[in-house]
């Protein structure tokens, strides 16, 4: 397989390729072309992927990450051979598979998406809120160039987005690669897999037997979790020992949890905490944004020229910037637990994506796809996997993925408070994707005068205002 990732001088990419190189995953691909626009990222991420190969070649026993350690892991065959490109004609032909893991605006932009709704009073995250919306006003221009070039050069290639919104990015994609594009986060698998560990019941590889799980990207809910037949997710809410012994558990109040009867995404700590959330932010001496765009910008520089050392030098970042994550939702001082350092989760997400669709076995997985769960039985219609949404918005749930795609699995129908959440976010969404693919601005302040965390049109107007000023960009995007 001809693997190609756009966005290849992206920090976190030594992680497929780490990935690719050692357990489940290795001989799935033969080649990986690194492209982006910045031929110096490029540079210096090429460099760790050469350190960890003769990490890899001296000492083929190293144990694995998956304790948090820097080892990368028994190869059992070659590494894929590495190349790179900033050209996207050259890195699309012969493509089998492409993974997009892209930031147009750069780090520099995920600041001003913060800051600009901070300024304002209003809870500055990357993709949740305000920022969510700022981002994908780029990203899906940016995307939907990427997927034009790939009906051109690599008509039969899938598309695996990791590039955020990872929701609305795909809901984009979708009329244009139709069952070609899959999206991908990590979040959601996360949650489930620590809540079954949590719970005595660990799921098998592959397997989401008795896991209901609906939602939108970063927007979703474990609502059940079956072990023989009965389900173990009202004792696990119950038990504040257990769900203190994961960060997702941790999160919220377990009186909160017991009484809602399901367990939410973290991402809904934003929702549900949300004064929590800002003073958390407001506390913080930088955003996350600034943090991680101060730490690349003093790494980036040494990788290309650390030789050895590359590979060293990056673990350590990585791991610094995973202690880092979700810090406003922490206590002062509380470090997260080693296990929750390890990193990595979306690369696995993804590469069991690929090897089944590249016939490597059934998996069934949490992905983002239409909300289309094959045909009614007795009916010309389809059943929506979540009842409630359209069947062809883009939603976040259990899907069986094949060499024909992915396809959802029909969950139960949520309850009113949290189906009325994802209909009003998705509104957001959709509107989202208007702006982003017609030009349309009006669509654009709906969106941020829609979204529950914003809520009025001076709001929106002024946040939309702030994002012109912050990306003149966005000027050229508007033709009505």
């Amino acid at each position: 397989m001809r693997l190609m990732i756009a966005g290849g001088g992206g920090f976190r990419v030594p992680l497929v390729y780490r990935a690719l190189c050692s357990g489940p995953y290795s001989g799935l691909v033969s080649e990986v072309v690194l492209y982006d626009v910045d031929g110096g990222r490029l540079a210096a991420i090429e460099a760790v992927l050469r350190s960890m190969s003769s990490e890899i070649s001296r000492s083929p026993e190293a144990s694995g990450a998956a304790d948090g350690s820097s080892g990368v892991g028994h190869s059992s065959g070659r590494p894929p051979v590495v190349t790179s490109t900033t050209s996207l004609r050259q890195a699309l032909d012969g493509t089998d598979v492409v993974f997009a893991a892209i930031r147009p605006g750069g780090t520099a932009g995920r600041i001003a998406d913060e800051r600009v709704a901070q300024k304002l009073g209003l809870l500055g995250q990357e993709t949740t809120g305000a920022g969510g919306i700022s981002y994908a006003l780029r990203s899906i221009p940016a995307m939907l160039e990427l997927a034009a070039g790939m009906r051109t050069h690599c008509p039969g290639a899938w598309l695996v987005n990791f590039t955020n919104p990872a929701g609305m990015v795909t809901e984009a994609l979708v009329p244009v690669l139709g069952r070609k594009v899959i999206g991908i986060c990590d979040s959601a698998s996360a949650l489930v897999h620590r809540a079954a560990e949590a719970a005595g019941v660990p799921l098998p590889a592959g397997k989401l037997d008795g896991v209901g799980y609906y939602g939108l990207n970063h927007l979703g809910w474990l609502y059940r979790l079956e072990s023989g037949g009965r389900d173990v997710l009202p004792g696990l809410l119950a038990d504040a020992g257990a769900l203190a012994s994961f960060e997702e558990g941790r999160l919220f109040p377990q009186p909160f949890l017991r009484d809602l009867g399901l367990l939410p995404n973290e991402y809904l700590f934003y929702y549900y905490e949300t004064a929590r959330a800002a003073s958390g932010m407001r506390a913080m001496t930088m955003t996350r944004g600034e943090s991680i765009h101060g730490q690349q910008a003093e790494l980036y520089p040494r990788l290309a020229g650390a030789g050895d050392q590359a590979y060293g030098l990056w673990e350590a970042a990585r791991r610094s910037r995973e202690e880092g994550y979700l810090a406003e939702a922490r206590p002062a001082g509380e470090a997260r637990k080693p296990e929750d350092l390890a990193g990595g989760g979306y690369e696995q997400v993804a590469l069991a994506v690929m090897r089944a669709l590249a016939g490597g076995g059934p998996t069934e997985l949490i992905l983002n796809a239409p909300n289309s769960a094959g045909q009614l039985a007795g009916a010309g219609g389809t059943q929506a996997a979540i009842p409630g949404l359209p069947g062809d918005a883009v939603v976040e749930v259990p899907c069986a993925v094949t060499p024909e795609g992915a396809v959802p699995i029909p969950q139960g129908r949520p309850a009113e408070p949290q189906l009325g959440l994802l209909q009003q976010v998705k509104k957001v969404e959709l509107l989202t994707v208007r702006a982003a693919s017609t030009g349309d601005r009006d669509a654009a302040l709906e969106a941020f005068a829609e979204h529950p965390l914003v809520g009025s049109y001076g709001s929106a107007e002024a946040l939309l205002t702030g994002y012109e000023d912050a990306f003149p960009e966005l000027a050229a995007l508007w033709r009505h």
